[in-house]
């Protein structure tokens, strides 16, 4: 099957500590969690492993190997609501220099299941105003500097 991201949703919880183990679902159970509301966009994110080359002077080859592991930025766009309490929690935490818990809740639950989330620690890099064109939408950007693995949990059936 494939899904739309329309109702996806996205949240803000509290500061997390970075570790040097991957994060499980359960690191994110006692988040209270804050939806940033008014997305236009969730950008993209996941795991991108650094490439380590060596030129093998005898062999007339490049060798490669991963490296460190790398999540990526997560650029996010949403119509500015001034009385959003997530988009007002996204711009308090930029001032910050701590990482925070992010979820995103896919529309994709099957009849009376639960859908798939994504859950990781980022630093909020940025946030900015987008004002444009006189007939367009301001737009808040943020850019979520993700610091651990993508925690994947699946759409499950209802019991």
């Amino acid at each position: 099957m494939i899904y739309s991201t329309a109702g996806a949703k996205l949240y803000i919880g509290g500061t997390q500590a970075m570790k040097s183990a991957d994060f499980v679902e359960g690191d994110f159970s006692t988040e209270t969690w804050t939806e940033i509301t008014g997305l236009e966009s969730l950008g993209s994110v996941g795991d991108t492993a650094n490439e380590i080359a060596q030129d093998i002077v005898g062999e007339g080859r490049t060798k490669r190997i991963k490296g460190t592991r790398n999540a990526g930025a997560m650029e996010i766009i949403a119509a500015i609501n001034y009385s959003d309490a997530g988009q007002q929690a996204l711009l308090a935490a930029e001032k910050t220099p701590h990482d925070y818990a992010f979820r995103v809740v896919f529309n994709d639950a099957p009849e009376g299941g639960t859908p798939s989330e994504r859950m990781f620690i980022a630093k909020v890099g940025s946030v900015s105003e987008a004002y444009d064109t006189a007939n367009s939408v301001m737009k808040l950007n943020s850019s979520l500097w993700v610091n651990s693995n993508v925690v994947r949990v699946n759409a499950a059936a209802g019991v």
